[in-house]
């Protein structure tokens, strides 16, 4: 179907059912603020286009790289070295050509925050893991304005989930990131999006994750799966309808162990049973920097 040819009734009319035809149009109306395209970013936005969803606002800036094929949808032979949000605004409106697209390729910072998140609905995480200055100021200016948003994390074959809502906790004071170094806030970070641990079991290879090198495994499995949790928190927002439960309860679901658990944390990374697992993340941390440091030290 050429774009001369689209029809939008047409071609989401698969949804109604599970949508009324008047939450159709609502979803054609609504508006998400996706920064970041890599690994979960770039699949939450054709996610959401496949739902109906007719504006965009999305930022990256970064290019293409062999080592994104494994999970990043846009990555492939053809996009090496081009612009991640080129190839994704051309992805998106080959989907649906009467898309409003903004595009942001300098990515988020304080300059651009404002007009990035002007009249969003609700705003998609996607930024890399390590995007801590990005992150902690998209999501204290969500707060301010009282826009939701929702994170999605990719652990290992799964996913952890967090919602923050106007009104509710902020993305601060449940990761409480403030005065750390980026080596904490890894750590925090990693600990408050899955204090469930589902994911841990499994990792054959624990030296694989380096967070004082800002390094770790990633699946297209646990992508995939971000961008359905991730898409179902954004409909309920954008339609009204549903339960959200917002931070500081959270979900994480691991596919490979067919696993969900519900967890609640009141007082985020303050909370005691949180600090706990922080600090033997700590010495655990510290263990793996001194194997890593004698093993360099080897001739």
């Amino acid at each position: 179907m050429s774009a001369r040819h689209f029809d939008y009734g047409e071609a989401f009319s698969r949804n109604l059912g599970w949508f009324s035809e008047a939450e159709q149009a609502k979803l054609r109306d609504g508006r998400v603020a996706i920064a970041g395209l890599g690994g979960v970013g770039g699949i939450h936005l054709l996610t959401l286009a496949r739902l109906g969803i007719g504006h965009f606002r999305i930022a990256d800036f970064d290019r293409f790289d062999v080592a994104n094929f494994n999970r990043q949808v846009g990555a492939t032979m053809t996009t090496l070295d081009r612009p991640k949000i080129d190839v994704l605004a051309e992805q998106v409106l080959d989907i649906n050509p009467e898309i409003e697209l903004d595009r942001f390729p300098q990515g988020v910072a304080t300059g651009n925050m404002d007009a990035f998140l002007d009249g969003a609905d609700v705003y998609v995480d996607g930024l890399d893991f390590f995007a801590f200055a990005a992150r902690r100021a998209t999501f204290a200016a969500c707060h301010k304005k009282g826009i939701p948003a929702v994170t999605a994390a990719p652990l290992g074959m799964g996913t952890g989930l967090l919602v923050f809502v106007p009104g509710g906790m902020s993305f601060e004071d449940y990761f409480q990131l403030e005065g750390c170094d980026e080596t904490e806030m890894a750590l925090r970070f990693l600990v408050g999006l899955a204090p469930a641990g589902l994911h841990r079991p499994y990792l054959v290879e624990p030296s694989r994750i380096d967070l004082a090198r800002r390094k770790g495994p990633s699946t297209m499995i646990a992508c995939n799966l971000c961008a359905g949790v991730a898409a179902a928190e954004t409909i309920k927002l954008l339609l009204g309808r549903g339960e959200v439960r917002p931070a500081p309860w959270g979900l994480q679901f691991d596919a490979y162990r067919q696993k969900t658990v519900r967890t609640w944390r009141p007082g985020g990374n303050g909370n005691p049973l949180q600090r706990l697992i922080l600090a033997i993340g700590r010495r655990q941390l510290l263990r793996q920097m001194r194997q890593q440091q004698n093993g360099d030290a080897r001739p």
